[in-house]
């Protein structure tokens, strides 16, 4: 459907875009492109929007920006690679690779544009899903908890860890069998051990502070979304 795509942006986003698409034989051109996509920073992508002339298709791979990002542009539409990605010590096979597995957010207003996106998808070896328009914020909000506030989760225990001179890198089969356990929730919140629960909070109070009120926090919403 598509023969050649202008990837404007070379960070992690973009670049395993490239990488993929020059392994499944697409070319990858600035000039005359058919698709010009936007892998840029959500702040930038209506100021390069606007510098792109009206012709080619014009996609975002944004999560949280709307279509109107893309302004004036009628052949546009958007997806979002559900995914997290790196350029560390990566070849493009292993750049392109990341994309296996993953899912994408498909944002059109047209049944042509809605065709040209599923192309991309197929290309980039993504599954997809719809998303309104309007949907977008709460979406990006979910896939901030799933990926970001997980990293958040990992470096509050490593210190916990730390301060008591365990390995942090013992902590990573738990992180990956409570994943393969499909979330299932276990420990002292699912067993009623509200001792035990009491007793962290205020070890936390007196050797890490800092600590205390993600604690408290993280509790009230395990124990309400768990009933």
């Amino acid at each position: 459907m598509i023969d050649t795509v202008h990837v404007i942006g070379s960070g992690r986003v973009g670049s395993a875009i490239d990488a993929r698409l020059r392994e499944r034989g697409v070319a990858v051109r600035a000039d005359g492109a058919e698709l010009v996509l936007l892998c840029v920073p959500d702040d930038a992508i209506a100021e390069v929007a606007a510098s792109i002339e009206t012709g080619p298709w014009v996609a975002h791979v944004s999560g949280a920006r709307p279509l109107a990002a893309l302004g004036g542009h009628e052949r546009r539409f958007s997806l979002h690679p559900l995914q997290t990605f790196t350029r560390a010590s990566r070849g493009p096979e292993q750049l392109a690779a990341q994309f296996d597995g993953a899912w994408a957010a498909v944002t059109a207003e047209t049944d042509e544009a809605h065709a040209v996106a599923l192309w991309l998808a197929e290309t980039l070896g993504v599954r997809t899903f719809d998303l309104d328009d309007s949907a977008r914020t709460l979406y990006h909000a979910g896939a901030v908890f799933a990926s970001n506030y997980i990293v958040t989760l990992q470096r509050a225990a490593t210190l916990l860890f730390d301060a008591v001179g365990a390995p942090p890198a013992a902590l990573e089969p738990l992180m990956l069998r409570t994943i393969e356990n499909r979330f299932e929730v276990t420990g002292p919140i699912a067993r009623g051990d509200w001792g035990t629960v009491g007793a962290h909070i205020a070890e936390l109070h007196e050797q890490l502070p800092q600590l205390e009120h993600l604690y408290e926090t993280l509790a009230g919403a395990t124990l309400a979304l768990s009933t």
